[in-house]
């Protein structure tokens, strides 16, 4: 078994233009827009000097100024869709935006005669979040001011029936690179089936944001072939981890992908990790490559909850070697280096899959790292699921995604809830595992 982390790639880590922190290969920034390309290269033999911002006119350097504000918007914000002011820095709450050249630039003159004035723009057109007069073009940019708009990953929601799922881009990284997919469907004899996948792409990896959204709409897709045709939930887990593996490695196999950014630095094929449940005749069957992590919450709290699943990293091996206790493993350095991932440098794919039937109501917990970061065991992550989620998933899953953020938010912060029902006379055991 492979047992190395992927190794980051030399690059700028933070934006010149606001000190956003970078993926390799990007060629501009994902908060302010500002255009890397035009940043020299560092010298080779000082690698810690300050990297010089070519000079620029004034009316450019108030845009580009505009531009790099930390009060840049994202979907995260209340409102959701990014419909709300932004503040000046260190401007009172609810305080009127403070006047600046580019805004008195781009509002109209009042004494421009009516018919002189824009148009109101069609319905359904997507305008700029910072200048609120241009439109946003097909990459993402204000065609007005050149503002780099919030993507919509940055916060994603879905709530479905008995199952909700929330991620979020986390307070450190530049970019969402987690994906999940939450569906519903009915097995053979008309009973309910509920599905969960959750993604976490690699981010020394390249394009770990699409790695993930690949993996999580492969294994929802054949999750949802699959089980109305009478598969046994284990065994559909388990092909759906497979096809979730296949769909990875095609980017790696994307003509003029590989080295689109530079053809002189090495770039690693797209991968990522996944876990997923699903709920099905009674049984919970979850799913898993990597580190990302299910939990099992019981209703009643004085029963004790459990981690369903054995992360591929190297505390977990060097726990199960011995050698090591798990508080000694996680505090190391080396922890998180995974040891199985989805992707075409995978040493090789080792699906795991594991059936249980639940004797008692409960909550699923299905997440990754940027969450069970900030609860670990399965006693910290039962303190930390609200008292309702299992009548409330999404509020549960908003609170979750909240606890992870204001302990930090280091990383994406992706997690889906499933609450499972059990009628009061059912009773059962652990079926196995694999």
């Amino acid at each position: 078994m492979k047992m190395s982390q992927k190794p980051q790639e030399t690059a700028l880590s933070k934006c010149p233009g606001c000190e956003e922190p970078l993926e390799p290969g990007d060629l501009f920034c994902g908060a302010c827009g500002y255009d890397l390309s035009v940043v020299p290269e560092p010298q080779q033999d000082h690698p810690t000097i300050a990297m010089a911002v070519p000079a620029e006119s004034g009316a450019a350097a108030t845009a580009r100024a505009q531009a790099a504000r930390p009060a840049a918007v994202r979907f995260d914000e209340p409102g959701g869709s990014g419909d709300f002011e932004l503040a000046a820095p260190g401007a009172a709450p609810g305080a009127a935006p403070a006047s600046t050249p580019a805004a008195e630039a781009s509002a109209p003159d009042p004494r421009t005669p009516a018919a002189e004035l824009p148009s109101t723009p069609p319905a359904g057109t997507k305008l700029c979040v910072a200048c609120r007069a241009g439109r946003v073009d097909d990459d993402g940019y204000c065609e007005n001011c050149g503002h780099a708009q919030p993507r919509e990953r940055d916060h994603m929601e879905q709530e479905l029936g008995s199952v909700a799922a929330v991620s979020d881009r986390g307070l450190r990284h530049h970019r969402n690179e987690d994906s999940f997919a939450v569906s519903t469907t009915a097995l053979p004899d008309g009973s309910p089936a509920v599905v969960a996948i959750v993604c976490d792409g690699v981010s020394s990896a390249s394009r770990p944001d699409e790695a993930s959204a690949a993996a999580a709409s492969a294994a929802n897709e054949a999750l949802l072939e699959s089980l109305p045709r009478g598969t046994h939930p284990q065994q559909a887990m388990h092909e759906a981890i497979v096809a979730a593996s296949e769909s990875v490695n095609s980017l790696a196999e994307e003509p003029g992908r590989a080295m689109e950014h530079d053809p002189h630095r090495h770039q690693n094929a797209p991968a990522c990790t996944l876990v997923g449940a699903v709920m099905a005749g009674g049984l919970l069957v979850v799913g898993w490559v990597g580190d990302s992590r299910v939990y099992w919450v019981p209703d009643d709290r004085t029963n004790p909850p459990a981690r369903l699943t054995e992360d591929d990293s190297w505390a977990a091996q060097m726990v199960a070697a011995g050698l090591m206790n798990e508080a000694e493993a996680y505090a190391d350095e080396r922890a998180h280096a995974i040891t199985g991932w989805l992707g075409a440098d995978a040493y090789e794919l080792e699906p795991h899959t594991a059936s249980f039937k639940p004797d008692r109501s409960g909550l699923v917990v299905v997440c990754t790292d940027g969450l069970w970061n900030y609860a670990e065991s399965a006693a910290e992550m039962a303190a930390a699921v609200p008292a309702d989620a299992q009548l409330r998933p999404l509020h549960g899953a908003q609170v979750l995604v909240g606890h992870a953020l204001d302990g930090g938010g280091h990383d994406n912060v992706t997690v889906a809830l499933l609450p499972f029902a059990v009628p009061p006379q059912g009773a059962g055991s652990a079926c196995g595992t694999t």
